[in-house]
């Protein structure tokens, strides 16, 4: 297995604004199972109001790199509409710079708590529509078909689902905050997705 150190780099953070952590550029590469997929960027979305957390890989071939991945937050004291408007504007910061092609989505599902179903779904609509303004192809995954995708089992929880990441990606460590790795693994997914329709 080849593993690579993760390095900062000033070069999102510079142009995205509003991000929550210093974001992780990590250099990476992944021997798939002899699939040969298309050149393309994948971004991946874990959407939420207060944190929304992103994961660009590179798809070339059989090699997978993993670009970039962290956070994008919005301070909860701000109104809800300036807050989505930060949340567009750090999007498109990130759709820019990394030309993506793909945007992946984790959709939304709760039982409980309506108020955070809210924010998130609107955190989500917010992410959809970047995609529809860039002309890139959006495509939602479940919670429970990321789980299975890239851990193996759809009930999967969140150390589980990083440390497959990290497994998955030759990874030293899992991306900070928790929203970052999850971001990754909806991309994973999404690429795991991919494969399945080339060879099917």
């Amino acid at each position: 297995m080849r593993s690579w150190k993760p390095f900062l780099s000033n070069r999102l953070a510079g142009s995205v604004r509003g991000l929550g952590s210093e974001p992780f550029f990590l250099s990476l590469f992944l021997l798939s199972s002899g699939v040969t997929l298309e050149h393309m960027f994948v971004l991946g979305i874990d959407p939420g109001l207060t944190r929304t957390g992103y994961g660009v890989l590179k798809l070339e071939g059989r090699k997978m790199v993993a670009v970039a991945a962290g956070v994008i937050s919005t301070d909860p004291k701000v109104p809800t509409a300036r807050r989505l408007f930060e949340l567009q504007r750090d999007l498109t910061g990130v759709l820019e710079q990394y030309q993506v092609e793909v945007m992946a989505i984790e959709r939304v599902f709760f039982r409980g708590n309506k108020t955070n179903a809210m924010t998130v779904s609107q955190a989500s609509g917010v992410a959809m529509a970047c995609g529809a303004a860039f002309g890139v192809a959006v495509h939602e995954y479940t919670p429970s078909a990321i789980k299975f995708s890239v851990a193996g089992d759809g009930t999967a929880d969140k150390d589980q689902l990083a440390r497959a990441v990290v497994r998955r990606l030759n990874l030293v460590e899992a991306p900070k905050p928790a929203d970052a790795a999850d971001a990754l693994a909806v991309a994973l997914c999404h690429t795991q997705h991919v494969r399945f329709e080339a060879v099917s």
